[in-house]
């Protein structure tokens, strides 16, 4: 499962929401991609005040304060519509 972040140079809160998608990454078996939203002039615009910005799936999980149970829990309720689906 890949998760994107959306993230850029010198965020002190991109930092910290790395470090906790990290922690879930061994246990939820997901993989991260940190794409800088500086080097896509839409992407600035649409996220440069909300960063970072944690989505799965083309869905926003999270943005801002990111903790590891919230995205988990969010995950986990991704993955159930897909199931249901």
């Amino acid at each position: 499962m890949r998760v994107k972040m959306y993230s850029r140079a010198g965020c002190p809160l991109c930092d910290e929401a790395f470090e906790e998608l990290n922690l879930l990454k061994q246990s939820m078996n997901i993989e991260i991609e940190v794409v800088d939203i500086y080097k896509d002039d839409a992407l600035l615009e649409q996220y440069q005040l909300m960063i970072p910005v944690v989505e799965y799936d083309g869905k926003m999980l999270g943005y801002g304060k990111i903790k590891k149970d919230f995205i988990r829990k969010r995950l986990l309720d991704k993955i159930q519509e897909t199931i249901v689906e």
